[in-house]
């Protein structure tokens, strides 16, 4: 499951994941890791990997001995840093000093140190951020197919459309409150649904479905022959068309974007890498080894 935690900047986002990691004490409330508060988790770092913002990274240190010196202070077995480089793509740039690192290489080591207690949760705030769309994909991939193990993620974003190939449930939030949260699916469904058809019988057609006893929706005519119908499907018009002989040059359908319910949700609030070369696979395990 990936859950899209999404507002404008400013709207608490970042504030929220790190009273989740109790980092920052809440005035009121609670919040809970499989029902006990982060501080009281038995192992944290085995539960919840978390990149809330770039950490400290020696720039002549190698990825592989910055990974260790975690993992040492973690109480993690050394051998999971070369397992995690290899996860992310990183593998064969273990003994590269991180200082010669581009912003892509350094997002995945901070997704690397995340992955060492091998968690089951992953928190990431804005882990696209600057980077170019062969990063995105390769960081949209890993998360699906992390998710897709049955773990959870917690992802927060501004990044709308890819939140949108991303996500399966979302929460919005604005001026540090709940906006709405629940399915993707479910939301978009709710969502207008806007049917324009070009015809040159435009003003017949407007005049036909205002006097309709079908539930049309608010509509309006675009220039001489288009004709813009909200809240309605092709369902809807297309048998009304058709018994009036209403003529049809085109006809598109389309549903409201996660970005126009954002806007809509929020009231308009404004919103606020190196390269990969390819997105990212599943790693294939050695014969006979465990993964």
């Amino acid at each position: 499951m990936v859950t899209g935690f999404l507002g404008p900047n400013g709207a608490g986002k970042t504030t929220t994941l790190r009273m989740l990691l109790g980092l920052v004490t809440p005035t009121s409330g609670s919040t809970l890791v499989n029902g006990v508060p982060y501080r009281s988790l038995p192992d944290p770092t085995r539960t919840v990997g978390a990149v809330l913002e770039a950490s400290g990274f020696h720039p002549a240190r190698t990825a592989r001995n910055h990974l260790r010196s975690i993992a040492i202070a973690s109480g993690i077995e050394l051998s999971r840093a070369d397992a995690v480089l290899d996860l992310v793509g990183l593998g064969p740039d273990a003994n590269r000093k991180v200082g010669g690192f581009s912003l892509g290489m350094r997002q995945r080591l901070e997704l690397a140190r995340a992955m060492l207690g091998d968690p089951k949760v992953l928190v990431l705030d804005e882990p696209a951020n600057g980077l170019d769309p062969q990063g995105i994909a390769w960081i949209r991939g890993f998360l699906r197919w992390f998710a897709s193990s049955g773990n959870v993620v917690i992802v927060s974003s501004h990044l709308l459309a890819e939140a949108a190939q991303t996500v399966d449930d979302v929460i919005i939030l604005a001026n540090g409150r709940l906006v709405s949260h629940g399915p993707l699916q479910q939301l978009l469904r709710g969502a207008t649904n806007t049917v324009r058809v070009r015809t040159p019988d435009a003003t017949r057609l407007v005049q036909l479905l205002a006097e309709s006893k079908e539930e049309v929706g608010r509509t309006r005519l675009e220039g001489q022959d288009t004709v813009v119908v909200e809240g309605t499907t092709p369902q809807v018009l297309g048998p009304i068309m058709a018994s009036n002989a209403i003529i049809v040059y085109e006809m598109t359908s389309s549903g409201e974007s996660l970005e126009q319910l954002f806007f809509q949700m929020t009231e308009g609030s404004q919103l606020g890498g190196g390269p990969i070369a390819q997105p990212w696979a599943p790693p294939v395990p050695a014969p006979g080894g465990s993964q």
